[in-house]
């Protein structure tokens, strides 16, 4: 391990049961949130705060997703 080495970056993962990931999405400042949106009740949970392209590719790949599936909601 160097002096200078970067951090790993660990993703969340989803949670147990019937959940599927969405991206909650602000119009005004363009503020995106990934959640986990369960499909009886369709209430959220809040996992990260997605700042670039490569955080979502990041937890896609780890979580087993394809980043054009998963759905925006504004």
């Amino acid at each position: 391990m160097g002096l200078f080495s970067r951090k790993k970056t660990e993703y969340p993962k989803m949670p147990e049961g019937d959940y599927e990931p969405v991206l909650r999405c602000s119009i005004c400042t363009g503020e995106q949130v990934l959640c986990a949106r369960d499909r009886k009740t369709g209430n959220l949970l809040e996992l990260m705060l997605i700042r670039n392209p490569s955080q979502l590719e990041g937890f896609c790949s780890q979580n087993g997703f394809d980043p054009d599936s998963i759905t925006r909601i504004y």
